[in-house]
Order: C-alpha cells, then structure tokens, then sequence
C-alpha cells in the first residue's frame, strides 16, 4: 500500500522552498517521480538544516538553479518501493544524506567512495537526475522518492529527529576520523566548534581519543567540556598556542569561513594531516616550510555509503547524538537568519511530521 496522492504517476508533496535567492523560503507544491523499479518512496519526518542549504537558497555560490527546495538531512519512514527492491520494506525507519545517485560503476563507486563518483555524484538537491535529467529537490517536505541503494537504516535505537543531522554533520565528521585511525592513544584538535565541530568532539570521543577544542571564544570552553572534549586551547592566547606546538596526531578543521591555516600548521607533529571539512573557499598562502616538515594538508567529503552506515550504526552503539533545537517549518527562515549569527546548539531540525 501507497501514501500521498498521485498525478500522472507522480506523487505530491507539500514543500518549503523558493524561486529566487532575495525571496524567503515559503510554501510550495512539487512533483516527485512515480517509483522506478529501484525506487524507494519516504515520507519524511524531520529533516535537518545544514549551512550548506543556506548558502544554496541565498545562491552564495553562484550555481543555485531555482526552484529550490533544500534539505539533505532527511529521516522517515518508507511508504512505498519499486518491485525489484529487497533491501527495504514498508515501515522501515530510513533516511538520506547529501547524494541520491552515482554511476555506481566507477573505480570510486565500487570501491565505496560514491560522493566522489568520477560521472559526478547526484545531490539530493540542486542535481540533475541520471535518468531524466530534471533538477533533485530536496527533504524540507513531506515526502521523497530515492534509489534504493542510497536510502540508508536508521538503527532503532537512534531518535529520529537526533538522527537526521548525522546525515551530513555527522558523516562529514566521521568520514575523516576512520580514514586517519583515529581511537585510543590518538591526540585529537578539533578547530572550531559549531555543526561540524560538535559531532568530531563527541565521535571522536566515543572512539577513544584525546580531544581538544581549538577556539576563539573564552565562552565555548564550558560546552566543550560538556560535549566530552578533554582540553580547550583559546587560539588567540598566544602561550597556550606556543605551548601547544608540535603536540597533535590530527587537527580537524571544521571552520566555516576562510582563515589562515599556518597557527594551526604549527600544532601538528610530523607526518600529521589537517583535515578540512568546514572551508568551501579559495585556501590562504601556505608557507612550504611547514610542508617540508611532512606537515599534511588534505579534505574530506562526507562519505560513501557503506561509511555512512556504518557511522549510523556507531552513533547507536555509542549513543552519540547531536545537540538539536527543533523547530516547524514555518519558523525555518527565522533559523537561516539564526545560524548566520550563530545562533543554535548545535543543529536546527525541522519536525516535518508536525506538518507543513
């Protein structure tokens, strides 16, 4: 059996999304795609909001195509599937994270790097879909149709609305912590502490590491504690960076904006990364000094889906959740205006389930 109504094989969804990047987010009716054999139908029950659909909505990067409708942390539950799907069924708690579709063929698809798909990974918004070439919208609605191989299980003992923001921060987090080994005996830096930051603190936590929280803010160190995090180093107190010095395995970086990676190049020991996953930006001067030192710049990009679910499973064993403020979705301009000043703890969620 079915949910929602359909129209010429399509189904209909209530949405939140907008036609140009000066108009707020508002009510909109779209069309999802009648089920495929590989399909699966969701009808989604929280969905989180990262930067990302802030900066998509407002075209701050110059390549929005409207209409948009964002969201890339979706959790629900699944209503409907294609005839050749067997690894979901109906009721299941599923959700879907930042791609939708790949070529699934390339050395980096079969290998289990989807997000990096050499054909080009398909967004679960602003992409062009593989087979019909329409524009991908997004999770702040009530319903979604996804290929089955990119809908991933939530484990029962994961909140639903706690779960969507693993979805993108969590994963973005997680992704370079396993690829670096990061667990008992590992010295951690984790560079500001927003989205992003929370997650690698209470992750890398979780897998045992030594974690210190790199910030500008005096006022951040009680919540770092509280997340787990073991120390807190103020980078604009210069003997406690001096200090510092040449005494991290890896520093994550989850700063959103640009910014000059040379105090944080002088923490690390030899042959150490700097992982950035916060910075969509050009990368300042770099002396190659450091480099020399086998000091490593890299990034990461969320991760496959293998990975992923592997990072859900983890997160329900370990009992590691973000720090969530729900809101309707209703209220979700008022929370884009709200992340700009860095208002929220530290991921806003919106109970779709409440309604649209």
């Amino acid at each position: 059996m079915t949910t929602g109504s359909r129209s010429s094989n399509e189904y209909i969804a209530q949405s939140y999304g907008t036609l140009a990047s000066d108009k707020p987010l508002g009510p909109m009716e779209i069309r999802r795609r009648g089920l495929r054999p590989n399909d699966v139908l969701i009808d989604i029950t929280h969905c989180g909001i990262c930067h990302s659909d802030l900066h998509t909505a407002r075209n701050d990067w110059g390549r929005t195509k409207y209409p948009v409708v964002p969201g890339h942390e979706i959790v629900g539950i699944v209503t409907a599937i294609g005839e050749d799907v067997t690894s979901h069924k109906l009721g299941d708690r599923v959700g879907v994270g930042c791609m939708v579709d790949s070529c699934m063929h390339c050395e980096t698809c079969e290998t289990g790097f989807e997000q990096y798909c050499l054909e080009g990974m398909v967004g679960t918004y602003g992409g062009k879909d593989r087979v019909d070439g329409s524009n991908t919208l997004g999770g702040y609605a009530d319903k979604i149709v996804v290929r089955d191989e990119f809908v991933l299980r939530i484990p029962d003992g994961l909140d639903m609305a706690a779960a969507a923001p693993l979805l993108c921060a969590g994963i973005t987090s997680y992704s370079p912590l396993k690829t670096w080994k990061v667990g008992r005996g590992t010295k951690l830096a984790v560079a500001g502490l927003g989205g992003l930051g929370h997650m690698g603190v209470k992750l890398a936590v979780a897998m045992g590491a030594e974690v210190t929280v790199l910030t500008r803010s005096d006022g951040k160190k009680e919540d770092a504690k509280r997340l787990g995090a073991h120390h807190v180093i103020n980078t604009t107190d210069p003997e406690a960076m001096k200090a510092a010095r040449n005494s991290f395995d890896m520093i994550l970086d989850t700063i959103p904006v640009r910014h000059d990676l040379m105090p944080y190049l002088m923490l690390m020991r030899v042959n150490t990364p700097l992982v950035i996953v916060g910075m969509i930006d050009m990368m300042p001067e770099i002396h190659t000094g450091l480099l020399l030192s086998r000091k490593i710049v890299t990034g990461s990009g969320i991760g496959g889906l293998q990975e992923t679910q592997e990072m859900l499973d983890f997160c329900a064993a370990h009992n590691v959740m973000p720090d969530i403020e729900k809101i309707k979705m209703k209220d979700v301009n008022e929370a884009y205006d709200r992340m700009e000043q860095s208002d929220v703890r530290y991921r806003f969620v919106i109970d779709i389930a409440a309604g649209i």
